[in-house]
């Protein structure tokens, strides 16, 4: 699925899944080989590409793990 990964207005990480109309702070980011995985503020666990631009607002295919 196709997320959004930005910063709010405190600052931090936060994942936009517009097919859900989702918007949820990371709350722990994990690597796991070649991927790494974001923690929401919701429980769902996201799978993105470790290797990725560090420039925000950024659109990304991530896969839900749980």
């Amino acid at each position: 699925m196709k997320v959004i990964l930005r910063n709010n207005a405190a600052g931090n990480l936060e994942v936009y899944v517009a097919k859900k109309d989702l918007e949820e702070e990371v709350v722990s980011q994990k690597i796991d080989g070649d991927i790494k995985v974001l923690t929401l503020t919701n429980g769902w666990e996201l799978s993105i590409p470790k290797d990725q631009p560090e420039k925000l607002p950024l659109t990304i295919d991530a896969k839900r793990l749980n």
